[in-house]
C-alpha cells in the first residue's frame, strides 16, 4: 500500500531574538526533530525518516514556511533512498517540496543525498516563494543508483520565484526512460553524483557575483536576479558534497 504524508514546519521571530517554531507536523516516514542550531537566532529542524521511503506509488510533501524576520535550517538525519516498492504497477513516487520565506527571512534547506535505486521510480519538485527581502540556501544532491547498480528514474523540477517573478525553473531527468544522452560525454560523462547549490541573497543586487568554473565538473552561475547556481558533478556523494561545500564558504558573507 503506497502511503501520503505532509509534514510542516512554520518558523517565526520569538520576539527575543530568536526563532520560535509554531507549527511542527510530522505524518508518516517524514519525522520532524529540533536539534541544535550552530547559529544565534536561528532554529534547526531535522528530517528524520521514520520507515522505508519513498516507496514506488508514494506521495510525500514538506511545507516549510518562514515568516517575516524568521530564520531556519532544515537537514536531514540521512540519506534518502528511493525504492521500488513491493506493488508492482504502483506507479512512480513523488516528493514535493515548498519553502515560503517572507521580508528578511531567510531558509536554508540542507538535506542529505537523495539515492535513486535500482528499477525505483521518483519524481521530486521543489518550489519556493520568496519575499523581495528574503534569502534562501537550497542544496539539492542526487546519486544515481547505490553502489554498484544502475540507477533508476529519477525527474526533478526546482523552480524559484521572487517577489511574485520567477527566477529559476529548471528541469532534469535521468535513468530508464529519460530523454536519450543522459549518461553521455555531454551531461554526465560517466558521474553518478550530481548536486545543486543554489543562492538567493538581495545582496547580489548592488554586488553580483561573476561566473566561474570551480573545477572540471563544477560551475557557478549568476542569476538574473539577485541569485547564484552552482551545478556539480562527481563520481561519487563524497566527492559532490566537497565540491558544493566549497562553493558555499565562497558565497557566504565575508
Amino acid at each position: 500500500m503506497s502511503v501520503q504524508a505532509t509534514a510542516r514546519i512554520t518558523a517565526a521571530p520569538d520576539g527575543r531574538g530568536s526563532t520560535a517554531l509554531p507549527v511542527l507536523e510530522s505524518e508518516g516516514p517524514l519525522a520532524l526533530r529540533r536539534t541544535r542550531s550552530a547559529a544565534a537566532g536561528r532554529a534547526r529542524i531535522t528530517v528524520v525518516g521514520a520507515m522505508s521511503a519513498p516507496l514506488g506509488g508514494d506521495r510525500l510533501a514538506v511545507e516549510v514556511r518562514a515568516e517575516a524576520g524568521a530564520r531556519l535550517t532544515v537537514d536531514s538525519a540521512a540519506a534518502t533512498v528511493a525504492l521500488p516498492g513491493a506493488v508492482p504497477d504502483a506507479g512512480p513516487a513523488s516528493y514535493d517540496i515548498r519553502i515560503e520565506a517572507g521580508r528578511e527571512a531567510e531558509v536554508r534547506w540542507l538535506p542529505e543525498q537523495l539515492v535513486c535505486a535500482h528499477r525505483s521510480a521518483l519524481t521530486m519538485t521543489t518550489r519556493a516563494e520568496l519575499a523581495p527581502t528574503a534569502r534562501l540556501v537550497l542544496r539539492e544532491e542526487q546519486v544515481l543508483g547505490r553502489h554498484g547498480e544502475p540507477t533508476g528514474t529519477l525527474t526533478t523540477r526546482l523552480t524559484v520565484h521572487r517577489a511574485g517573478r520567477p527566477l529559476l525553473d529548471q528541469q532534469l531527468a535521468y535513468g530508464p526512460g529519460a530523454p536519450g544522452g543522459w549518461d553521455g560525454a555531454a551531461v554526465l560523462g560517466g558521474h553518478r553524483a550530481v548536486g545543486q547549490l543554489l543562492v538567493v541573497d538581495p545582496a547580489y543586487e548592488e554586488e553580483p557575483v561573476p561566473s566561474a568554473s570551480l573545477g572540471p565538473t563544477a560551475v557557478l552561475t549568476p542569476l538574473p536576479g539577485p541569485g547564484v547556481l552552482v551545478t556539480a558533478l562527481a563520481p561519487d556523494a563524497r566527492l559532490l558534497r566537497g565540491l558544493l561545500d566549497e562553493a558555499l564558504e565562497r558565497l557566504s558573507p565575508r
